[in-house]
Order: structure tokens, then C-alpha cells, then sequence
């Protein structure tokens, strides 16, 4: 066993690790004197089937904590869910953080605490997250201490959801100014902001079994953010986009885009989703007050945000195939 590994931090398992939250958590608790993590994923450092409850019930073994940023399939997610909480009933871990989303809010609008119920539409994954949640729950109300997080839209260097696609699609014009189309609230989480929060959360005091929203910003729209964002990429002229050209792109384009992007694997195809158009539209402002009254929920400001994504990816600034 080499000599360089303090068994005096509290050892962190973090399932999903090689994904774009896991991946900079471990990166975080790597540099701290408090933790030590566990990297597990099915693909690197200690590989876990997260399905798997043998394995899961191995993982847990003389852990302290776990954080589960899991991603995936809807029936994916909530079967690791399960099968995490039931290895947990056998060697209780001090604490679970899970990762949920703002996605069980569903078509919710106006200012968005913790309590608010879904309002439908709820897409098949806010309905994953919904269902995971209750697991968690009913692992807290059996006498199992955990803490769930709600990101908004995870943004940051690295992340392939809102940062590397939306710069995709500003660079080749298909977005812009969205008119109307663009008014919705813009609820983006800043990476480091949810990895603070995650790491505030393995130990604070009293919050078993509690939820708390973590976003960065909620003081701009879309529209807002994305001329802003484009600015900075030198994707200009910032085009103005018609209504009836973001609906061919939802109704009729993203179809075929999907395909063809699963056929070439190449985000030149990326598809613009009518999900992803109906959040642009949507008025929801998500209440972080809690988690910056508990977890000292930093807000970097959305310049910084896209300032620190330009920086560390230059292909961001590479002209983009339309």
C-alpha cells in the first residue's frame, strides 16, 4: 500500500466520477486535507456497475461519504438509485449527497423554492430525477442520512450539455437572438459553484434529509445570456432568429439531426429539441436562498462563467459546420 495515502481524510466515494460533475468533485476533494475520494464509474478508477448490488455493497465498504452524480438512462439512474440506498440499509455510509436536477419542477414557473410540487409537462428525465428523489427520501425516513441537490443548467469548461453545445450553435448561427422565443429565465449552475456546494454539504450540521436548489444566476434571460455568450466566442453578427426558423429546427430538423449526429457522432448535427426550446421560453427563477444561507452558495456572475469556459477550451472559439 503506498505510503502517500492519508487514511486520516474521510474517505468520499463519488459514483459517476469520470463524468463532468464527478470528475471535477474528485478533482476538488483530491486537493483537500479534509477528504480523500473514491473515483468509481464503469469506466475508470474503481469500476463500479452501479446496478449492481454485489458490487455497490462492496464499494460502500469502510467509506465515509458518498456523492452520487450518476447520469444516464432514466431507468438507469433509478435503478443505481436503488440499489445505492439498499447497499447503504446494510453499511450506512454518514452521509449520501445525491444529485437531482431543477428538471422535477417540470413546465413550473415564477419563483421556484425547494417545496414546489411538478407541473406538467415533466420530461421522461425529470420524471427519473422525481422518482430517484423518493428512493433517497425513503432512505432518510428508514434512518439513513441524506442530502439532495437540484442543479439548473450545469455550465462550465467541459460541460458538453451547456457549454460546448450551445457554443456549437451560436458559432454556426443556428441561434442568437431569440426574440420572443428567448425571454425565458436563464438558470445556469457555474461548476465550481455546484462542486462547492457538494463539498459544503458531506458535512455540514442538521441537514439530513433536506433539498436545496443550486443555481448561479437567475438575473437574466436567455436571450441575455446567449448574445452575451456569442460576443465572446466572436460569433458575430449575432443573427436574429425567427420564430418560424426555431420552429422547422424543433419540428422538423431535430429529428433528422439526431439521427444523423447518432450515425457520425459529431455535435455539427446537434439537435435544437423542442425541450430545449420550451426552456428557453420559460419563465422559472430558481430560489437558491437556501443553499447560500447553509452551504455558502457562491454565485459567480455569468460573465465569469463564460470568461472561464472561453479561456480553458479555445476550440469553443473554432468556426463551427452548420
Amino acid at each position: 500500500m503506498p505510503d502517500s495515502i492519508d487514511f486520516s481524510r474521510k474517505q468520499v466515494l463519488v459514483l459517476g466520477a469520470s463524468g463532468f460533475i464527478g470528475s471535477r468533485l474528485v478533482a476538488a476533494l483530491t486537493g483537500s486535507p479534509i477528504y480523500r475520494p473514491i473515483a468509481a464509474s464503469r469506466r475508470s478508477g474503481l469500476m463500479v456497475d452501479a446496478t449492481d448490488p454485489e458490487r455497490m455493497h462492496a464499494a460502500l465498504r469502510d467509506v465515509d461519504c458518498v456523492v452520487n452524480c450518476i447520469s444516464g438512462n432514466d431507468r438507469a439512474m433509478v435503478r443505481s438509485t436503488e440499489v445505492l440506498c439498499e447497499a447503504a440499509r446494510a453499511s450506512p455510509p454518514r452521509r449520501i449527497i445525491h444529485l437531482s436536477s431543477m428538471a422535477v419542477y417540470g413546465a413550473a414557473t415564477g419563483t421556484v423554492r425547494e417545496d414546489q410540487v411538478p407541473v406538467a409537462p415533466v420530461s421522461g428525465y425529470g420524471q427519473a430525477k422525481i422518482d430517484c428523489e423518493r428512493i433517497v427520501r425513503k432512505y432518510v425516513d428508514d434512518g439513513g442520512d441524506a442530502v439532495i441537490l437540484r442543479p439548473t443548467c450545469v455550465f462550465g469548461p467541459g460541460s458538453v450539455q451547456w457549454t460546448t453545445r450551445l457554443a456549437g450553435l451560436l458559432r454556426s448561427h443556428r441561434i442568437g437572438d431569440l426574440g420572443s422565443a428567448g425571454d425565458g429565465c436563464c438558470n445556469l449552475a457555474f461548476i465550481d459553484d455546484v462542486v462547492s456546494a457538494i463539498v459544503a454539504a458531506l458535512n455540514a450540521p442538521d441537514i439530513s434529509g433536506s433539498t436545496f436548489n443550486v443555481s448561479s444566476s437567475a438575473d437574466q434571460t436567455w436571450n441575455e445570456f446567449l448574445v452575451a455568450f456569442a460576443k465572446a466566442l466572436g460569433a458575430t453578427p449575432i443573427r436574429r432568429i425567427a420564430p418560424r426558423m426555431l420552429r422547422i429546427e424543433t419540428k422538423l430538423l431535430a429529428p433528422v439531426r439526431r439521427i444523423a449526429a447518432m450515425a457520425i457522432h459529431t455535435p455539427a448535427t446537434e439537435a435544437i429539441t423542442p425541450s430545449l426550446a420550451a426552456l428557453w421560453r420559460q419563465d422559472i427563477r430558481i430560489d437558491c436562498s437556501a443553499a447560500e444561507a447553509t452551504l455558502g452558495l457562491p454565485r459567480t456572475p455569468p460573465a465569469r462563467m463564460i470568461a472561464a469556459a472561453v479561456q480553458y477550451d479555445s476550440s469553443l472559439m473554432e468556426p463551427a459546420l452548420s
